[in-house]
Formats: structure tokens, C-alpha cells, sequence
């Protein structure tokens, strides 16, 4: 895990299996920051996290929170929140072939419609905008 930040001073965790792959996907260009677009992303300075005892390591609820905080951010920075309108609009710009994605909210039904017509939808284990859940 890594702190990241970009030249305007955002700082965003990030989870790297090895350094090593945090080099290859900033060489490949593939790093951007979730809050201003950039993609000139570095390393920012950090205190080793060292468990020395199991107290000391985070606890598995800790972790998830951690990673539903950066898929957050990731979402809000990439998508457009569409609402209530989620079910139309996911549908609309699947069919038209639209890349940018959308977030919002739809029924159990709608999300059953939406799968049994093949347009990619996954819940997503926070709320819309205003919300405090992660």
C-alpha cells in the first residue's frame, strides 16, 4: 500500500502488489489522480506500516473500509452520478456505446433487468453523494 500524490498535493492510498507494479503501471501511464485527472502520480513520503504484534495490524473491518474509501473516490472522480435514473441511463449509453461510466440507484427488479439484458452493472457497497457510509 502506497500514499500517492500529484502535483497539485492530492494524496490517494493505492494497493500495489510490489513496487514493481506501481512503476510499470506509471510508466505505462496508467495512474491518475481521482480528484484533479493527473497523471503525473508519485510516491509521497510515508512511515512504514510494521506490525509488531496482531494488535497492531489492521483489523479486517479496517482494511475494507480502506478499499471502499479509494473505490469511492475512484468511482466519483470517473463516473456521473445519474440517480435515480441509473436503470435508463446505464441502458442508453451501454446501447450507444458510451465508455464513461455511471453510478446511481435502481430497484432489485431493475438491476435483474439490467443483468438478464446483458448490460454490465455491479452493486457498489456505498451510497450516492452527501452520503457518510464509507
Amino acid at each position: 500500500m502506497f500514499d500517492l500524490i500529484c502535483p497539485a498535493g492530492h494524496v490517494v492510498e493505492a494497493w500495489f502488489a510490489h513496487s514493481a507494479d506501481f512503476e510499470a503501471q506509471k510508466a505505462q501511464g496508467l495512474l491518475e489522480c481521482p480528484v484533479c485527472g493527473s497523471r503525473d502520480m508519485t510516491k509521497a513520503p510515508m512511515a512504514p506500516a510494521v506490525a509488531t504484534s496482531p494488535a497492531d495490524a489492521p483489523t479486517p473491518a479496517e482494511t475494507w473500509r480502506r478499499f471502499v474509501r479509494a473505490l469511492k473516490a475512484h468511482v466519483v472522480a470517473h463516473c456521473d452520478w445519474v440517480g435515480a435514473d441509473f436503470a435508463q441511463e446505464v441502458r442508453r449509453r451501454h446501447r450507444a456505446g458510451e465508455d464513461r461510466g455511471v453510478w446511481g440507484e435502481a430497484s432489485p427488479d431493475e438491476a435483474r433487468a439490467l443483468v438478464e439484458e446483458e448490460v454490465p452493472v455491479l452493486p457498489l457497497p456505498f451510497r450516492g453523494p452527501g452520503t457518510t457510509d464509507a
